[in-house]
């Protein structure tokens, strides 16, 4: 029992490391990685070696499979160039098995010590997250050696030797087991290192072991299909492609595993050497044979899960792509789309009021303002999507992002507020009352409008584009609408004294619309604040009324 236990522990070490390196690497370079998969899927061929590079920093061919996806599903790349990157991807993957098969046990208290001296010191840095990925290559390599000191120990007993000797020359039973281990390990790389050192330590025969193999890639390929599960249909087209991939090389090398053994026994120093190849030739055969096939199978993929037309009044959330929250940059950039497609439903809103004002269309009064539900609903599922985000993942620049993300969600949807309650006055004093503006009342209206959705567009640059000069510009439209504002209620006052009927009948609901509209902007003009700050732009006096307010 306790070398049982020895031997789970190591696997789970085995597992743990894997993860380790993953997140450590796409904490770094999770950004660059995008970049470079997006530039480098012009043909079939340069998207495939993409994979290639990718995978092989990653070590997870599921977390490419996951960022290429969200590509997809953003509109960002093609799906047939989706596909040729993630059979680069695998061929990455079968690649670094190789390299982990080598001897480098002696690696492991190197990485460990080097980790934990980059990683305690400063965790929340770049050379911790450094120090977490040098942490998780040295517990792999000391995981596959605990698993081979276990499995040697274990195979000496006749019991262990009698089971093992039942799994022989059983296909299905392999492949179903090979991508159980996968799916449960949540890394086909981290199931193939332990099929290769069990045959090593003469844990399992070497043709059972390939049949594990095969049945790990399979794994990996359902491992992504069921990660993306409930992602909108363009990303999930990714993972299924890739699954059918899978399959076409199980297929093929599933005959070939036999003969495999025979000619290639003589030419490789050890069974375990002779797993890992297998896995490369089985990835490299697959990216031969499909690679000019990605754009059938795209056709196919979109007949079997064609994309769903997006309707113009749809405003659910688009970009929340859960497969991406294990790329913490590339979940900020998702969230980021999410916040300006909640500000276009703002806009929809205070387009409509201009309408409503000159229509007395009670009809489309109440259907903006049932916007307002989706406009709390898109924040609700802003907010929750941002706080399955690690903190600690995020360096400061992100950090910071992430705070602005969440206040102009804050102020979009305060807005929306406050547009619902200027729509119930216009029908409860207006246009249930059959009144009319003055016409030079309804001209300073739709002066202050024409500028309010002005500065919402602007807002909007400035929260997507971090411009330091549109920023300053936002402040200062906020103060020339202050400015406006005064002006126009000292201006329906002396409407009132020269007793303006039209003025006198909507004086209460004209003082509380420029009212209304003067907040509105203000909350507009806020998004300037976090920019200005942050570039030191902001003057002295405007931070220290920032922190009265506070």
């Amino acid at each position: 029992m306790k070398h049982l236990l020895n031997l789970l522990a190591a696997v789970a070490l085995l597992v743990w490391g894997t993860q380790l390196v993953r997140t450590g690497i796409l904490r770094v370079f999770g950004a660059s990685l995008r970049q470079i998969i997006a530039r480098s899927v012009r043909t079939p061929v340069t998207a495939a070696l993409s994979g290639v590079g990718v995978t092989a920093v990653v070590q997870s061919s599921t977390a490419t499979a996951l960022i290429v996806s969200s590509f997809v599903g953003q509109g960002l790349i093609a799906l047939p160039a989706a596909l040729a990157v993630m059979l680069g991807a695998d061929v990455g993957s079968s690649v670094m098995a190789v390299v982990f098969s080598l001897d480098l046990s002696w690696l492991s208290p190197l990485c460990i010590f080097v980790g934990v001296v980059l990683y305690v010191p400063r965790p929340d840095t770049t050379v911790g997250r450094m120090g977490r990925v040098f942490i998780g290559l040295g517990l792999m390599l000391l995981a596959l050696r605990l698993i081979t000191e276990a499995t040697t120990v274990l195979t000496q007993s006749d019991t262990v030797r009698a089971l093992l000797g039942a799994l022989a020359s059983d296909l299905a039973m392999e492949l179903t087991m090979g991508a159980l281990l996968a799916l449960v390990s949540y890394s086909s790389l981290a199931t193939v290192l332990l099929t290769a050192t069990l045959v090593g330590s003469g844990g399992i025969p070497v043709t059972v072991a390939l049949g594990l193999v095969l049945g790990a890639n399979l794994g990996s390929g359902l491992l992504a299909v069921l990660t993306t599960l409930r992602a909108n249909v363009a990303t999930r087209q990714v993972p299924l492609g890739n699954l059918m991939f899978k399959i076409t090389g199980v297929a093929l090398m599933a005959p070939l595993a036999a003969p495999w053994l025979q000619y290639m026994r003589p030419y490789v120093a050890s069974d375990a050497t002779l797993v890992v190849l297998f896995h490369l030739a089985f990835n490299c055969t697959m990216a031969v044979v499909c690679i000019g096939l990605t754009k059938p199978v795209a056709r196919l993929v979109a007949h079997l899960l064609p994309a769903e037309e997006a309707s113009a009044t749809d405003t659910r959330p688009h970009h929340l792509d859960a497969s991406a929250l294990a790329t913490p940059s590339l979940a900020i950039s998702c969230a980021a789309r999410e916040a300006l497609h909640q500000a276009d439903v703002v806009e929809t809103m205070l387009q409509g009021i201009h309408t409503v004002l000159r229509t007395d269309d009670l009809k489309l009064s109440q259907e903006l303002r049932r916007l307002d539900d989706q406009v709390d609903g898109l924040y609700s599922a802003i907010k929750y999507y941002m706080t399955k985000i690690p903190r600690e993942a995020l360096d400061e620049r992100e950090g910071r992002r992430w705070a602005d993300i969440i206040g102009f969600t804050i102020n979009m949807e305060q807005v929306a507020d406050t547009i619902e309650r200027i729509l119930i006055d216009i029908e409860d004093k207006k246009i249930k009352k059959g009144l009319q503006f003055s016409e030079a009342g309804m001209e300073e209206i739709n002066d202050l409008h024409a500028r309010l959705l002005d500065n919402l567009r602007l807002a909007m640059s400035v929260f997507l584009n971090g411009s330091v000069r549109d920023a300053q510009k936002l402040l200062e439209e906020k103060a020339r609408f202050r400015d406006l504002e005064h002006a126009y209620s000292a201006t329906h006052l002396a409407r009132l004294s020269d007793n303006s009927v039209p003025s006198i009948e909507t004086s209460s609901l004209h003082i509380d619309l420029i009212s209304e509209l003067k907040r509105i902007n203000s909350l507009l003009c806020s998004v300037a604040y976090p920019i200005l700050e942050s570039a030191g732009a902001l003057a002295p006096n405007r931070l220290r009324a920032m922190a009265d307010q506070a």
